[in-house]
């Protein structure tokens, strides 16, 4: 499968924001995401979901641990497009990893969002050696069982986890009936994981891009600044594109209309090989969070 995907995407980028890629189950999963991370003020999370949604977002991305959870459900089952062409992600998060701690997680956020199913539940972040010690390999994998006992029961179409790389999904192969279908991880110009992005596309995992644009700093960066006005978009629409054309999806997150409406706008361009190489050269940048050194609660 993994080799199909990689054909068919070099054969054909989406064409619009309504396009949409396809997990290993057969779930058709939107080429844009957005993101709500940081949008905990009810007037803004619904109005900017449905602004969202009005300029042709299908995929809205929220957690347990944004804390606004109520108001995106409000905002989807308020959006005038129905739930059936919506496609909702959620996430367990740290404290609530294990397996009965996870489903009663699950249970909650399908309370607060207001929604029968998702379409996408992911474990927030691995459990880590550092905080765990003994303990990380048995915690991870028991919330991969809840989850895939999620799936099983038709609560969820597709399950993944977030922020893991090889050695975290490794470990949850050793036990799991299903391998993750996606992996949410911080990638942008200059934070490019290179090894994580070489094992799911060997295992078909769809990658999906948070902090796609680099929480500002990379818009900056000289060679984003010069593509931008060689192509005359912005520095985010080259970063958002760039992201595009590497058949990974991107989930841009604002509250602002202008810039919700502009995250959208990046199929009326196509990056050349050669400035695509020199995105691929930006000098690497740090990881906000380490997985395998953060301490959350």
């Amino acid at each position: 499968m993994a080799n199909d995907r990689k054909k068919r995407r070099r054969i054909k980028y989406p064409a619009s924001i309504s396009e949409s890629y396809e997990l290993y189950n057969g779930v058709k999963i939107p080429c844009v995401g957005f993101g709500t991370y940081l949008v905990d003020d009810e007037d803004d999370a619904i109005r900017s979901v449905h602004t969202a949604i009005r300029m042709g977002y299908r995929h809205i991305d929220t957690a347990s641990y944004y804390a606004n959870e109520r108001f995106i459900g409000h905002a989807v089952n308020s959006c005038g497009v129905p739930r059936s062409s919506l496609f909702v992600t959620g996430k367990v998060w740290n404290r609530d990893r294990g397996y009965e701690t996870t489903l009663k997680a699950f249970d909650r956020s399908l309370k607060e969002l207001g929604l029968d199913y998702l379409d996408l539940y992911l474990i927030h972040w691995p459990a880590n050696p550092k905080q765990y010690r003994e303990d990380w390999i048995t915690i991870n994998q028991q919330t991969w069982k809840a989850l895939e006992k999620l799936y099983t029961e038709g609560l969820v179409r597709a399950v993944g986890v977030s922020n893991f790389t090889p050695k975290y999904i490794r470990v949850l192969m050793e036990t799991a009936k299903m391998r993750p279908m996606v992996d949410q991880i911080e990638y942008h110009p200059g934070l490019m994981r290179d090894e994580t992005i070489e094992f799911c596309g060997e295992q078909d995992i769809m990658i999906e891009a948070w902090s796609p644009l680099g929480r500002g700093a990379i818009l900056e960066n000289p060679t984003m600044t010069d593509l931008a006005q060689k192509y005359h978009v912005s520095a985010a629409q080259i970063c958002l594109r760039w992201e595009l054309q590497k058949g990974i999806i991107p989930l841009p997150k604002s509250v602002r209309d202008y810039r919700i409406r502009e995250n959208a706008d990046i199929f009326h361009f196509e990056i050349s090989h050669d400035d695509m190489k020199k995105i691929d050269g930006i000098e690497r940048v740090p990881a906000k969070h380490n997985p395998d050194t953060a301490i959350f609660d």
